[in-house]
């Protein structure tokens, strides 16, 4: 296969995370407007959000086990058909138990194309998965920050949801029917070999506690940040996740370099740090600190995920990982919503507790034999 090919599979991957990443860093801009449109509380719209991750992870396990043994093509036009549908009709949801079936489904077809996207990088550019993990990945923040001063245009959430369908359902279909996964075999542990380790569900709760920052910004930082003028809250939305979209190439290539441990090391350190600038309401700090280098713990992990664990499945491997986003889903947005009802500062302390959990076991799974 030729370099040129290569790199366009790198811009399918790209362009098809642009598209994921609107599930998510659009959320804090419409869940507002599903709050009004819907007439539902904050916690019911969270609820919506929590589906989403629980859904889209565990997606990816079934749609990257056909992608790892049976190709991406197929499952991938179908997964984005269903990607599409979720905007399409949720658009068109008259109460929240509506949008949160139309929003499921949406949600299937999310999870595996990440997935696939992720693993073209990764089984295509072994020798710098690292960078072109976190190349692809950069749309999946970079989406968001597009779209979210487009959307803020808007008075209701169904306009831009429909938007977005329609665009998605022309463009993702023709760009899932042209991908491939290398056809060499390669070296793997299998997912059932993974999930009797003790040093993979180690690796797995780091995933899960260092996590759950960026996911609570993502899901509630306008609540966070209540007060702000209009302007200076949809500027903060943009740029959380252009932040989160950076860092995931400068840190995967650092990664490639240093190696992934370090690299972790490094990135988690500087997360802890934002949390406590959170605590001391250093908003504009905390977003870059906790965005940036939020973001670059996935291409890190899925491709540490390929270094110890091997590639032959590493699509089913990672969305083994990513499984966890599941359980973040739940700690960075159901229970913190509870815990921010009650108090600000004891759920900005959770957050804060749960990275430096994930720190810690981190540490010890470099370590384990």
């Amino acid at each position: 296969m030729r370099e040129v090919n290569k790199n366009a599979f790198l811009v399918i991957g790209f362009i098809t995370m642009c598209f994921n990443s609107l599930y998510q860093y659009t959320w804090n801009i419409l869940s507002p407007m599903i709050m009004i449109g819907l007439n539902v509380t904050l916690t019911k719209v969270e609820l919506a959000f929590t589906i989403f991750v629980v859904i889209s992870t565990f997606s990816q396990i079934v749609g990257g086990y056909i992608a790892d043994t049976r190709g991406p093509k197929i499952i991938g036009i179908v997964a984005s058909i269903l990607s599409s549908i979720g905007f399409l009709l949720s658009s068109f949801s008259m109460n929240i138990y509506m949008f949160y079936i139309f929003w499921s489904v949406g949600s299937i077809g999310e999870g595996i194309l990440y997935g696939i996207a992720s693993n073209l990088a990764v089984k295509w550019f072994r020798d710098k998965s690292g960078f072109a993990t976190g190349l692809v990945t950069l749309g999946f923040g970079l989406g968001g920050s597009i779209a979210n001063p487009i959307i803020s245009l808007s008075t209701n959430f169904r306009e831009p949801m429909l938007l977005i369908g329609l665009v998605e359902i022309i463009v993702l279909p023709i760009l899932l029917s042209l991908i491939k996964y290398p056809s060499s075999s390669s070296w793997g542990l299998s997912p059932k070999t993974l999930i009797i380790s003790k040093k993979w569900w180690i690796l797995y709760f780091s995933y899960v506690m260092i996590n759950v920052p960026i996911i609570t910004l993502a899901s509630s930082l306008s609540e966070i940040v209540e007060g702000l003028p209009r302007d200076e809250l949809i500027l903060t939305i943009s740029l959380f996740p252009l932040f989160s979209g950076l860092g995931r190439p400068l840190l995967g290539y650092v990664s490639d370099k240093i190696g992934r441990s370090k690299s972790a090391i490094i990135a988690e350190t500087l997360i802890i740090l934002g949390g406590f600038m959170l605590l001391g309401n250093l908003i504009s700090f905390s977003i870059f600190f906790i965005g940036f280098f939020g973001g670059s713990i996935l291409p890190i992990y899925f491709s540490l995920v390929g270094e110890k664990f091997g590639i032959k499945y590493s699509t089913s491997n990672n969305a083994l990982l990513y499984t966890a986003k599941a359980i973040v889903g739940v700690l960075g947005s159901l229970i913190f919503s509870y815990l921010f009802e009650i108090s600000k500062t004891t759920s900005l302390l959770y957050v804060e507790t749960c990275s430096i959990i994930g720190i810690l076991l981190f540490i010890i799974f470099i370590y384990i034999k």
